[in-house]
């Protein structure tokens, strides 16, 4: 391979660097910005790679990662996250800030004023990640890229704000490893450096696209540009006129399905699911927004276009999750259930959100499918077994499920790791790998035993899933994510997975030899959309079982991605019964809350049950989640950004347009829509607002649906400035041809008004309807059409117009802000001085007793952890300990041990 740089350049730095970390067998060619001899056509001081292929490569981001794959390192979700972020974000400011330093001849601070943001950004996440690098425990191709976009400016390390420690930390490791240090010193040399300055004098000082974060504005689509800078033909305008002059007649007749909705013959039935939520916790803002908003606006959309639409959901309630909580808050799993089931279905219709059915997994349609699917694949030979090792507790009698181990992690030595995940370093674990396990519901010691389990073959299964999926994606709408992810997944070559646990709470597994045993959750859960569509009409299988007829969208976080796009359609394809198999997967990243995570233990983060509580209607917290909505990359939940979207784009922008058109006609026009006489300008404006009809519709075909969102925003500023430049309310006091003007403005205006009700309706449901009731909308107009019509035509009387929105002052916002910062998570009332126990006498040995005083010990040792999580009062911390310490000495009596419990570790006094 040949590697010619440029020394000098910024980009040959990392590459450099790269490919000294990944100790690449490069030959290298030193040379000036115009020696551009392996890529004639690559922009000045770019590196390129000439591969022994000949391909020539020169995305200095491209052939970083090339080397990295090279020496075997295969990149991770986050690392590539890090790369897009680095690409689109760090370099743009580095570069603004690198012509400060060497052109403007700022230092210091001042110089890296354009990175501030970014770098708090790197600072939070090594920060809360805890991490010594990027992407884990170990360099990585996101450091090096990184790096080597940060050292040209912070060479001189004053220029970093003191308070980024951790930042600093990783800056000055990457800087002294060898491979960073020898690149800096060979690129980055006084000659070549002048030289470089002197090509920057020459151009124009880069700016920022935008200010404010980035992560949480969507980028205009070029379609989107198009639609609002292109010029208009005369054909558009002309079409847009004819169009108008319809009227209501030319819309389609909303059509209405009978219930139960099943699929129809002719028609476009689409079958929409979100990922079903787990029943042991309450979703917080970016749950909700990753599946069943994200369903729920889709839903509404296809119902609008006459397309017959069925939308389920329902609670995932099997597995170990379920049985750790109602071990935790001391009841049966069937009652931790119940208890949630209901919560969660509370919280969704607070959101309005319109699922045709909303059930549940713990019924008997779930054990019949469930078993008729797993019977099927073991009669077609997809099914091994094959004996693992696991930790078996002998004073329950029971083998431990994932989570009912903890133990020290084998990778950072945290010692409380779960035994299928370190929350500290986020690796996977085996619970055999853990070092000191102990069983979590008696604190015993467990053993590593044999056990026999049951895989799914999906080696065996990758020929018919390989075929299958890229049929799908030909025909389909998947996101990019769904698609690398998947892709990651069979590159990666699959391997048989386990599909049942050593449980009791779940489908009974119907095989002898295994029928202590329950399907685990990953193989069972998605067959939950089936058994819920089978509770809400026994007909489920024209739903299920007729892909001919029927196109099925799957909505999710990325994280559930390779479950609905590997496991579950090898588990359907291998069944051979013509399922109906995913056509489209809608996988969103993640969303954050105020640079952090959302945790209910530490009280951080709007939680769904809590929304309600705020005093902020349900429709704008689907507006603004829908506004930030992470189609691409994560965003952030911000108060102060949430106040502004509010104040300015549905205060100022959309309900300023709808009050003031419908005020017009009330106060002008006795409440009647007036007469209209188009003008060439007016006709222009049906155009315009035709085409971001238009693109609405085309986004949201594509499941776009924050960039969807900006098209509605865009035709009420339309409207605004239409209203503004004719001035309607001067006009009428003016002579009959201003008054005539007057008229046409204001009948124009409450038409875009009526149609912005209709375009709405997915997002704001409750606005819209109040819309509808305000301009009194006849219902067969609450139809999508692709063309802009007048549905409220001369004569048309409106109702009783008022305010769609109101303000968010900064000194309500920065009360939530403060409430939901730490504060929020719900603690026991003090409690008063602890009187002692009454002496009694415990039966020795008894296993019942023994049982209920390990659950006991287990909960309230978890109260414990909880409170001084949340940093409750010490008195309230010391009060629930001497409980906990009570309760271990009863267990330690009924145990035949010695009642004597360890004092407390505290910190010792110097």
């Amino acid at each position: 391979m040949r590697l010619r740089l440029a020394a000098g350049g910024p980009a040959a730095l990392k590459v450099m660097a790269a490919a000294g970390a990944a100790a690449a067998p490069v030959q290298l060619l030193w040379g000036g910005p115009s020696e551009r001899t392996l890529a004639p056509l690559s922009p000045p001081w770019a590196p390129a790679l000439e591969l022994d292929s000949g391909t020539v490569l020169f995305s200095p981001n491209a052939i970083c990662q090339f080397f990295f794959l090279a020496h075997g390192e295969e990149p991770t979700d986050l690392t590539n996250q890090w790369l897009e972020w680095e690409a689109t974000e760090l370099q743009p400011a580095a570069s603004v800030a690198l012509y400060a330093q060497l052109v403007q001849g700022k230092k210091g601070l001042e110089a890296v004023e354009a990175l501030g943001k970014l770098l708090a950004h790197i600072e939070q996440s090594l920060s809360r990640r805890g991490t010594a690098y990027l992407a884990g425990d170990t360099k990585s191709v996101a450091d090096v890229v990184v790096w080597g976009t940060l050292f040209p400016v912070l060479r001189d390390e004053t220029s970093l704000p003191i308070e980024l420690q951790a930042l600093r930390t990783w800056f000055q490791s990457m800087t002294l490893s060898e491979a960073c240090r020898k690149a800096a010193d060979s690129v980055l040399m006084p000659k070549a450096l002048l030289e470089f300055k002197s090509y920057l004098q020459k151009q124009p000082p880069p700016c920022l696209a935008m200010e404010g974060a980035p992560s949480n504005e969507p980028e205009p689509s070029p379609q989107e540009e198009e639609g609002s800078e292109r010029a208009l033909t005369e054909e558009e305008i002309t079409a847009a006129a004819e169009a108008w002059a319809r009227g209501a007649a030319a819309l389609p007749k909303p059509w209405k399905p009978q219930k139960p909705v099943l699929p129809v013959e002719g028609m476009r039935n689409v079958l929409i699911t979100s990922a079903l939520p787990y029943v042991n916790n309450v979703p917080h803002l970016g749950n909700i927004i990753g599946c069943v908003l994200s369903a729920d606006t889709f839903a509404r959309y296809c119902r609008l276009r006459n397309w017959n639409t069925l939308y389920v959901c329902g609670t995932d309630e099997y597995g170990t999750a379920t049985e750790t909580k109602a071990v935790e808050e001391g009841l049966t799993p069937q009652e931790i259930c119940d208890k949630y089931n209901a919560i969660h279905a509370d919280i969704y219709r607070w959101f309005d959100i319109s699922f045709d059915y909303f059930g549940r997994t713990t019924t008997p349609h779930q054990t019949t499918i469930a078993q008729d699917i797993f019977q099927r694949l073991l009669a077609r030979g997809f099914l091994l077994q094959d004996t693992v090792e696991q930790l078996r507790c002998e004073n329950c009698q029971r083998f431990l499920a994932d989570r009912f181990v903890e133990g020290t992690c084998p990778f950072c030595s945290y010692e409380e790791a779960r035994g299928d995940q370190c929350d500290k370093c986020g690796k996977l674990i085996n619970a055999v790998e853990l070092k000191n396990p102990q069983c979590k519901l008696c604190r015993g010691v467990p053993v590593v035993k044999p056990t026999r389990h049951l895989f799914l073959d999906l080696p065996k299964l990758e020929e018919r899933l390989e075929p299958w999926l890229e049929q799908s994606w030909a025909t389909g709408d998947w996101t990019a994510n769904a698609r690398y992810i998947t892709r990651s997944w069979i590159r990666d070559g699959l391997k048989p997975r386990c599909i049942t646990r050593d449980l009791k709470w779940g489908t009974p597994v119907p095989l002898d030899g295994f029928r202590d045993k329950v399907f685990y959750v990953w193989f069972d859960a998605p067959i939950g959309y089936l058994s819920i569509t089978a509770n809400y009409t026994d007909q489920w299988e024209r739903w299920w079982k007729n892909p001919q007829q029927v196109e099925l969208y799957n909505f999710m976080a990325k994280d559930n991605v390779p479950f609905h796009s590997v496991v579950f359609p090898c588990s359907l394809l291998g069944t051979e019964d013509n399922y109906t198999l995913v056509n489209h997967l809608i996988a969103t990243e993640y969303l954050n809350y105020e640079d952090g995570k959302f945790s209910k233990s530490r009280g951080v983060g709007v939680f769904g049950d809590m929304a309600k509580d705020t005093g902020i209607p349900a429709d704008i917290w689907r507006f603004y989640l829908l506004y930030l909505r992470p189609e691409g990359q994560d965003s952030a939940f911000s108060w102060s950004d949430l106040m502004l979207k509010n104040n300015s784009e549905l205060l100022n922008n959309l309900g300023n347009f709808i009050n003031r058109a419908g005020m017009f006609v009330c106060k002008f026009f006795g409440g009647t829509v007036p007469d209209m006489v188009l003008t060439p300008d007016d006709k222009r404006l049906l155009a315009r607002v035709t085409l971001e009809l238009r693109q609405y519709h085309q986004l949201l075909e594509k499941v776009r649906i924050r960039d969807a969102l900006r098209c509605i925003l865009s035709i009420s500023r339309h409207g605004n400035q239409y209203i503004q430049v004719n001035e309607p309310w001067k006009r009428i006091k003016g002579d009959e041809k201003d008054r005539q003007r007057a008229g046409t403005v204001t009948g124009v205006a409450v038409n875009m008004a009526s149609m912005l009700a209709v375009l709405l309706q997915p997002y704001m449901p409750s606005v819209s309807s109040a819309i509808q009731g305000q301009l009194c909308i006849p219902p067969e107009c609450f139809v999508l059409s692709h063309d802009f019509t007048c549905t409220l035509p001369p004569g048309h009387r409106v109702g009783t117009v008022s305010p769609l929105f109101q303000k968010l002052e900064n000194d309500q916002v920065e009360a939530l802000r403060k409430r939901f910062g730490g504060g929020q998570a719900k603690q026991t009332p003090p409690a008063s001085e602890p009187s002692p126990a009454p002496a009694t006498l415990l039966p020795l040995g008894d296993p019942q007793l023994i049982q209920q005083l390990t659950e006991e010990v287990a909960k309230q040792g978890n109260h414990v952890r909880q409170l001084k999580a949340n940093k409750a009062e010490k008195a309230q911390v010391d009060a629930e300990v001497a409980k906990l310490l009570e309760l271990k000495k009863q267990l330690a009596v009924a145990e035949g041990k010695s009642p004597e419990v360890p004092v407390p570790k505290g910190k010792r006094k110097k």
